[in-house]
């Protein structure tokens, strides 16, 4: 667990010695009936959770973390999946669940929650498990068994048909990084064999920041992105006369943030065909 959240939690301790758990004790408490079929869900979804975590694992810093989700949820509060800057994750993990997190947030943003709320419930709650238990990185059979089940619901809310128009791609960098990681990587290889297939269309590319940082900083930085995925391109063999590239800083943000907020689906660049 990254030594904020140890703080945190432990804080919280020192003031109310005994109350380890007591989120978990609320949660399975309480009804959950706030109408809204996916936070419902989810709300399910962080109970079992977090009764795991404390009556499985003995982990119940983390179980009342969950709780907490699970409970925020049952009062129809907006809950996010958990961001990758809060654990101390292995940096050879840290690519792919960027990745997964930023495909959730699209098909969550899209229209997964109303449409399928049970399967979008699921992979957020599972997205949670496994980069709870990537973290710890020592139980590989829960850390497979929750990323196995994420990817499975995943598919079900990415099933979702697309709105009418032109595909879009997306590219996930890292905090204030224009270097294409090779989960972006994977994605230029598909944007290439698309490209082929579709009969080599211009291809327009906009890069995007979150809202921390200056704007006119910002600004400069998702140009460096789409600059980014632009040589990515030309180095396929796309030429670069039917690359165009531009910068839309901190607006159009894929997950709507108060100003000055990190938030790790926001660093991309998004890639259409024209």
């Amino acid at each position: 667990m990254k030594a904020v959240r140890y703080f945190s939690l432990l804080a919280g301790i020192g003031l109310l010695a005994g109350c380890v758990g007591a989120d978990v004790q609320r949660l399975n408490s309480i009804s959950i009936s706030s109408g809204d079929p996916f936070n419902d869900q989810l709300a399910v979804e962080y109970r079992d959770l977090a009764n795991f975590e404390a009556s499985e694992m003995g982990d119940w810093r983390d179980a009342d973390l969950f709780a907490r989700k699970g409970i925020a949820a049952a009062e129809g509060q907006p809950v996010l999946p958990e961001e990758l800057g809060s654990w101390m994750l292995p940096a050879d993990k840290v690519d792919e669940l960027a990745a997964a997190r930023g495909r959730l947030i699209v098909a969550l943003d899209g229209n997964a929650r109303a449409s399928f709320p049970i399967d979008a419930a699921i992979a957020q709650a599972k997205f949670d498990c496994w980069i709870e238990q990537q973290e710890e990185n020592h139980q590989p059979d829960h850390i497979a068994a929750c990323r196995d089940e994420f990817y499975a619901a995943l598919a079900q809310i990415e099933a979702i048909p697309a709105p009418e128009g032109p595909a879009v791609y997306f590219v996930f960098f890292d905090f204030d990084s224009s270097v294409i990681t090779s989960a972006g990587q994977q994605i230029v290889d598909t944007v290439v064999a698309d490209w082929a297939f579709e009969g080599e269309p211009t291809i327009d590319v906009v890069g995007y920041t979150d809202t921390s940082g200056p704007a006119a900083y910002n600004q400069a930085l998702s140009e460096r992105r789409a600059a980014s995925v632009r040589a990515a391109l030309e180095a396929m063999g796309v030429p670069g006369g039917e690359i165009f590239t531009s910068g839309d800083g901190e607006n159009n943000l894929l997950v709507q943030t108060p100003d000055g907020v990190r938030e790790p689906s926001n660093w991309r660049a998004e890639i259409r065909f024209q």
